[in-house]
């Protein structure tokens, strides 16, 4: 069971208008300030935040209950004064919580109308296991000698998009964490998906994925150790010996 909390900017778009057609700096520095103050404050949690788009944040927070949120949104109105919805919901897979989020916006159900929490809290914490993939591309440093930068952003945004495809048909969510990195919040059935994209991605773009599997019962706990096997990976390989394409301690 995975718990998801979509944090987004309510009435952004007129916001945005108050200030002017020379604005464009300003939200791209506002957008980068929530990101670091919402990951800091869940990561505190052993929750953790990824970007959806720069004004809406997906949280993983499994094992993250509703005083928890609650004091999070307090401290964020102390911080921005744009103010913040946060929508919850958990399922057996990373997108059945979404979509669990997703009714409780659409539904209003309310669990603290004054700081704008809505949707579903999972309370029991019964087998909570988040399954997070670290991905990675093997010898980015060649590729990025023979292509310019922005050819190089322009591979590694289209390896997103069939990443993003691919994994949401098996109900995975995925997030582009920045250089070669990419996380997918995954569930429990992601070995034979895991090797099947990867050839695909060998085979249409002729790059070699390395990838990290960890899991754990918070988020953090998952992605430290779907690092930590990532990095595994490399020390294998820089001891000469073959190296696994997944690789999951």
């Amino acid at each position: 069971m995975i718990q998801i909390t979509v944090i987004k900017l309510s009435d952004y778009g007129k916001w945005t208008l108050t200030l002017g057609q020379d604005r464009e700096h300003e939200l791209q520095m506002f957008q980068a300030s929530l990101y670091k103050e919402t990951q800091k404050l869940f990561s505190e949690r052993n929750s953790l935040v990824f970007s959806n788009r720069f004004d809406e944040l997906f949280a993983v927070t499994n094992k993250l209950n509703l005083n928890e949120h609650l004091y999070i949104q307090k401290k964020l109105r102390t911080i921005f004064n744009n103010p913040l919805s946060m929508f919850i919901g958990y399922g057996e897979t990373p997108f059945d919580a979404n979509a669990h989020a997703f009714e409780g916006e659409k539904s209003r159900t309310i669990l603290n109308q004054d700081y704008m929490i809505y949707g579903f809290i999972n309370d029991t914490n019964n087998n909570d296991n988040v399954v997070i993939i670290h991905f990675d591309v093997e010898d980015f440093t060649s590729l990025k000698k023979k292509q310019t930068p922005y050819e190089t952003s322009s591979i590694i945004f289209d390896l997103y998009h069939t990443m993003s495809r691919f994994f949401l048909q098996q109900k995975s969510l995925s997030f582009f964490l920045g250089g070669d990195n990419f996380m997918v919040l995954s569930h429990n059935n992601y070995k034979k998906q895991t090797s099947e994209f990867i050839n695909i991605i060998h085979k249409k773009y002729g790059l070699i994925l390395n990838c990290g599997v960890g899991k754990g019962s918070t988020a953090r706990e998952a992605a430290k150790y779907a690092t930590k096997s990532l990095d595994t990976i490399r020390a294998i390989r820089n001891s000469g010996e073959k190296k696994p394409s997944i690789y999951e301690l």
